[in-house]
């Protein structure tokens, strides 16, 4: 039978592979670096079960990737926030997004560098200013075509947005 787990691999793939492998996490990833911090948003937006959701969300705090937090808000509620770790995803989580956009007939979304509103090369670095900007310093930008999901975050990505600001 085929393992859940590489802990007899000795390769830092494999460890990676660990905290963020699993069906969706990468996903649940991608809308944090898109703003979303509630589970109820979380779940809307990537219509996965909410146990699922649960159990990955779990796993990305307890693997350093996403920190709760208190909601403000909706007192006894917790918000997910990108760790430090979480947010040294973003070159591989933009070299995914370059990958699936150049094996597809359809771009999804383009990135540009806030500073200057330059459209960032396949490598991630802005081509005007030769930097690699922060995900702080990124703005997406929706396709052309649009979405047909009409959930609170698919209604927010519809515009132009800096990556990590909170959608909500």
């Amino acid at each position: 039978m085929l393992g859940n787990d590489y802990e007899r691999q000795d390769c830092a793939i494999a460890r990676a592979l660990e905290a963020v492998g699993e069906r969706w996490t990468l996903l649940i990833v991608r809308d944090a670096f898109y703003g979303v911090q509630r589970f109820s948003d979380f779940q809307a937006h990537l219509d996965i079960p909410k146990a699922v959701l649960s159990d990955r969300l779990i796993g990305l705090v307890e693997d350093g990737i996403l920190e709760r937090v208190p909601d403000p808000e909706h007192g006894g509620r917790q918000l997910y926030r990108l760790t430090a770790a979480g947010r040294d995803l973003w070159p591989v989580l933009y070299s995914l997004l370059v990958w699936g956009d150049r094996h597809s007939a359809t771009r999804s979304r383009s990135f540009e560098h806030a500073a200057c509103g330059t459209r960032l090369d396949e490598r991630g670095l802005c081509p005007a200013c030769g930097l690699a900007p922060e995900p702080a310093d990124v703005v997406s930008r929706p396709s052309r075509r649009r979405s047909a999901r009409d959930d609170r975050v698919a209604r927010e990505l519809r515009e132009p947005r800096r990556l990590l600001v909170p959608i909500g």
